[in-house]
């Protein structure tokens, strides 16, 4: 399994089609290709590096014996599991039930930090309009068109980096 240090990754699943669709991205604390502790013999999703990245590799033995000997890492990496979950549950839901108008409003507010600790902040990772297409189910140009409209209602700004304002919940608000 993999450990992000620095810089951001998009985990990415393909479809026997080859249809591409992000379904997270990972920054720094985070952890990636859990799966081998349970014994899962092929893995679902690609990791591709977004910016540049520092990963670590720790071993699957390495990771038992520190979940077994390190209890309060043990709930660390519990804890984050519990919310990576979480939100995977969210945004199932999300691509069940929102708009994709919704969708990205709601990508952009987390991709800016909103809910979090320190947050919001400006978006500083070069996300490209077909990144966020894949991320919430739609094409580039739906992405373009939701864009600008956001942007001529002042809820982002653009000048070499994205900047999210809080008015955009009101469209995650808003029926």
């Amino acid at each position: 399994m993999f450990y992000v240090q620095k810089g951001k990754v998009k985990i990415v699943v393909t479809s026997k089609q080859g249809k591409e669709a992000v379904v997270g991205i990972l920054g720094p604390g985070e952890f990636f290709g859990e799966g081998c502790l349970l014994g899962q013999p092929l893995r679902l999703a690609t990791a591709k590096v977004m910016t540049d990245s520092e990963i670590m590799r720790v071993g699957k033995a390495e990771m038992i014996r520190v979940l077994h000997d390190e209890p309060t890492f043990g709930e660390l990496f519990i804890a984050h599991l519990l919310t990576r979950n979480s939100r995977f549950e969210e945004d199932l839901v999300d691509q069940l039930f929102n708009s994709s108008e919704k969708r990205l409003a709601r990508t952009l507010l987390l991709l800016a930090n909103f809910g979090k600790e320190g947050g919001p902040l400006p978006i500083t990772t070069r996300i490209s309009q077909e990144t966020l297409a894949e991320i919430i189910g739609t094409t580039r140009p739906r992405v373009s068109h939701f864009m600008n409209k956001f942007r001529k209602l002042g809820f982002i700004d653009y000048n070499g980096h994205l900047r999210v304002h809080s008015s955009l919940l009101g469209v995650m608000l808003h029926d």
